[in-house]
């Protein structure tokens, strides 16, 4: 399906525009007093609320030069990021699935990653309110979906959460300390809900070489050893993302790996 230039434009804005309510729901979420409609968006040092023309998608941050136009502190590179992210994975989607409600679906899961991946950065925590909602919108998504059937999807969030607790509750049962969050096991039924399970190797497998590579540099910069704790929440992510848009090239690059003990 051939897509024109000015509809894949017209998406990225759409997508850059979530991506600006993106960033007022990563930052209010995680407070339990906090309300992602109220009060307006504001300056988060001097709490001045913004103009319209304060509050144009990366377009405003640029022209700001990254300050806020009243008081002039810097504000976060995180807004533009996340801004132009989720309009990539916008046009990702289009491209991928045409105008279709698997795009759909799949935009609502990349935009709920996306706040996932920072709020687990920021805080160590995945929001329940994401992770138990997204599970069964992935079971139900999968009846329309052209991705995965529901008996994967079925299959997929039941693995899904019941692979990671096992090897919370066996770290548990070594250790007598937790290894893996509550989160990140309702994070991955949610992942197996969506992709079903045939992703959920590539997922744990990915997102654990991953993890343990930024875990090794976070070990020597933070000096703690052992002790030493980073969010796996956005390394579970970024491995779905990649494996929703590159499943052919994944289970190709399987192929030959099993290839290669025949």
């Amino acid at each position: 399906m051939q897509i024109s230039l000015f509809l894949l434009a017209a998406v990225f804005m759409f997508g850059c525009i979530i991506g600006s309510f993106l960033n007022v729901v990563i930052l209010r979420l995680p407070d339990p007093a906090g309300s992602i409609a109220f009060p307006p968006s504001h300056c988060p040092k001097c709490k001045t609320p913004l103009n319209w023309y304060e509050n144009i998608p990366i377009l405003s941050y640029l022209a700001l030069g990254g300050k806020c136009g009243h008081c002039k502190v810097r504000i976060s590179a995180q807004y533009p990021i996340v801004e132009l992210l989720t309009g990539v994975l916008a046009v990702a989607v289009i491209a991928t699935f045409g105008l279709t409600l698997t795009a759909l679906g799949f935009f609502v899961f990349s935009a709920a990653l996306v706040t996932i991946i920072w709020i687990d950065l920021h805080h160590q925590i995945i929001p329940d309110v994401i992770s138990l909602p997204g599970i069964i919108f992935g079971f139900g998504f999968s009846f329309v979906s052209t991705f995965v059937t529901w008996q994967e999807s079925l299959i997929g969030l039941l693995a899904g959460g019941g692979i990671f607790y096992a090897v919370s509750y066996s770290y548990y049962l070594l250790r007598r300390q937790e290894g893996l969050g509550g989160g990140d096991i309702k994070l991955l039924a949610m992942l197996g809900a969506f992709l079903g399970w045939q992703s959920l190797l590539f997922i744990i497998f990915a997102s654990s070489i991953t993890g343990t590579i930024a875990g090794l540099f976070a070990m020597r910069s933070q000096k703690k050893g052992g002790t030493t704790r980073i969010p796996f929440g956005p390394f579970l992510a970024v491995s779905a993302l990649f494996y929703l848009f590159f499943r052919p090239q994944v289970q190709q690059l399987f192929i030959l790996y099993l290839d290669l003990f025949r």
